[in-house]
């Protein structure tokens, strides 16, 4: 009964220190950031995965209203992979697999965008 108790009360004290908001996180993406696309509404920020995997985030640049957003990236010789949809602050992640192959990266915020050519990582 005791270890019980204690257990619930860890629990409820772990959700009390999480974020409420599943959004408080700056990407979902892991691995290691090797670009931050930069534009008048936001950043797309681009993570290197292992095993060749590319993950993108797109964040607003000031959070709070809820406006039209997407991020894309595409491996070449591929379709590429979009998200896109209404939110307050972040859209994504997308996730490709794109080996040692170039990626294109685009991101949106309401009307500022960013689009990349073809790129390497």
């Amino acid at each position: 009964m005791a270890l019980g108790l204690a257990v619930l009360t860890a629990s409820g004290l772990l959700a009390l220190a999480a974020p409420g908001d599943a959004h408080a996180a700056p990407s979902n993406c892991s691995g290691r950031k090797v670009r931050s696309l930069s534009f008048s509404t936001g950043a797309v920020h681009v993570y290197k995965q292992q095993r060749g995997w590319i993950c993108a985030v797109t964040l607003a640049k000031n959070p709070g209203r809820e406006r039209w957003m997407s991020v894309s990236v595409q491996a070449r010789g591929q379709r590429p992979a979009t998200v896109d949809g209404k939110d307050t602050h972040r859209m994504g992640p997308v996730r490709v697999h794109a080996g040692h192959r170039s990626v294109k990266v685009k991101g949106r915020v309401g009307s500022g965008a960013v689009s990349t050519g073809w790129i390497r990582f």
